[in-house]
């Protein structure tokens, strides 16, 4: 699959964050400005977020309105949930390349 450079950027995010942290999932999304926001799953005994649903967090919370592209590395597609959080956040239509742990991109999905 080829990626334009923008979003080639958020897979080496994706992919560093989660080897960072030794999660089951890394994301990045990059927001309507050019700004990316870069997490890993959170798995605490009290707190679950998906890396995807701490990237719109994150974007969110800092004043995006909206999404260009979203890179999801880890062990298969988004989930209903963080489609539906991502739509609720940015609309529908944004493309979310998934792949494995690694980087390698296996498809694109949309909000």
């Amino acid at each position: 699959m080829d990626l334009d450079a923008e979003d080639s950027k958020l897979v080496t995010l994706a992919r560093a964050t989660r080897a960072r942290t030794g999660a089951r999932e890394g994301a990045a999304l990059r927001d309507l400005d050019g700004r990316t926001y870069a997490a890993a799953t959170v798995d605490l005994p009290h707190l679950q977020v998906s890396a995807l649903g701490v990237t719109i967090a994150m974007a969110c919370s800092s004043g995006a309105k909206g999404a260009e592209a979203v890179v999801l590395l880890g062990d298969g597609e988004p989930s209903a949930d963080d489609l539906a959080a991502l739509r609720d956040f940015a609309g529908a239509g944004v493309p979310v390349h998934h792949g494995g742990p690694a980087g390698q991109l296996a498809g694109t999905v949309t909000s």
